[in-house]
């Protein structure tokens, strides 16, 4: 099967956050009313039309988690093509400091993850590169 190029795509513009608490980053499970249920991801959202990326973070964290988040240094971005066809441009900033609880808003899990624990959640696709190189001390 031919994979179509990024440039006929329209591609969802998403940021993510590496909370970090010492060697833990937290991981979060979608429910099974979402697409790609039940799959790990890092906390995160789309990117809305004329938002800054540190914006609409700062944003889905809110939303998603109740924090206010200083949002810290971009750590990684990549593209990546769905089977399906979806593509995704995915900007991960690491997030060390928040003002407020950690609740879940919207997730059906979320826990606190040992970086080597990493690739033993079932994690999306389009993150899978990041959770190697995080589980093998490349990234942060």
């Amino acid at each position: 099967m031919k994979i179509p190029s990024l440039g006929t795509l329209m591609i969802k513009h998403v940021v993510a956050a590496l909370i970090v608490d010492g060697p833990r980053i937290l991981v979060c499970q979608r429910t099974r009313h979402q697409s790609m249920p039940l799959k790990w991801e890092f906390p995160g959202g789309k990117i809305e039309p004329g938002e800054q990326p540190r914006d609409a973070l700062r944003r889905e964290l809110e939303e998603e988690l109740g924090i206010d988040a200083t949002i810290g240094d971009e750590v990684s971005r990549l593209k990546y093509v769905y089977p399906s066809g979806g593509a995704v441009e995915l900007r991960f900033y690491v997030v060390n400091e928040y003002r407020g609880e950690l609740e879940n808003r919207i997730f059906r899990d979320m826990k606190w993850a040992e970086r080597w624990e990493l690739e033993e959640f079932d994690f999306l696709e389009a993150d899978m590169q990041l959770v190697k190189d995080l589980a093998g001390g490349k990234v942060l």
